[in-house]
């Protein structure tokens, strides 16, 4: 069963804008077709019992456009969006959601290939900055570097852990030329100003080196863990005094 074309309407929602396509015995709209929303958004491709159900592609009034998977009028499994601004997500959706594995292109060439859940970086992931040449392999936790991670730039890097998008605790810098400097990342102390009331702001850190050796194994784990012990021992050390 299908249309030529025509108009739909629905006892709850109103008008559902213009359809050409298959349906159903009930007069859903079902298996392949064409809509018209009524915001002027267009939709092609499959349909399930009156919802995008399938592959389609989903083009915004805007100038946004989806490629790829959906169930229940959501975008589910994997697709291709294309922002108004230039950049495009490839990867899996859950919900209408970017979930799971995917690759961001940002307009200044940067990209993320990762994981995401729930719209935000989360988990795995590398980002690259096109502009800087250097990047950033390790852990993601709400959109945030946190974790273990490693940054290389062009002719050095840095491993170790990260707290809100920069390194924390325990590290090291690895230079090409053959050598490394173990150290710490430690809170700098700010002094306030008499009349300053409290308020909470990003805590700045510096680099304390410790020592300056020949190259050795990292392991982000490892580095995790000594990480939180040298932690725990400053706890009790102050508890102590």
């Amino acid at each position: 069963m299908s249309d030529a074309g025509s108009v739909d309407f629905d006892d709850e929602q109103g008008y559902l804008g213009e359809y050409e396509g298959e349906r159903n015995e009930a007069g859903e709209r079902h298996g392949s077709g064409r809509a018209v929303l009524p915001n002027g958004d267009t939709y092609q491709g499959m349909y399930e019992n009156g919802k995008r159900c399938g592959q389609g592609t989903y083009r915004f009034k805007n100038g946004a456009r989806y490629i790829g998977e959906y169930y229940q009028n959501l975008k589910h499994g994997h697709g291709v969006f294309y922002y108004p601004d230039g950049s495009k997500y490839e990867g899996s959706w859950v919900d209408d959601l970017r979930q799971g594995h995917g690759v961001y292109t940002y307009l200044n060439g940067d990209t993320f290939d990762g994981e995401w859940f729930r719209h935000q970086r989360h988990g795995q992931g590398v980002y690259v900055h096109k502009a800087a040449g250097s990047q950033y392999c390790g852990s993601w936790v709400a959109g945030k570097m946190e974790g273990a991670g490693e940054i290389v730039h062009l002719n050095h890097r840095f491993q170790g852990t990260f707290h809100n998008n920069n390194p924390s605790g325990l590290g090291k810098y690895v230079f090409d030329i053959g050598c490394e400097q173990q150290g710490e990342y430690v809170p700098l102390d700010q002094e306030r100003m008499d009349g300053e009331e409290e308020e909470p702001a990003a805590v700045q850190m510096k680099w304390k080196p410790k020592s300056v050796s020949r190259l050795t194994l990292w392991s982000p784990l490892k580095e995790h863990a000594e990480g939180q012990i040298e932690g725990l021992k400053e706890v009790k050390t102050q508890e102590a005094n």
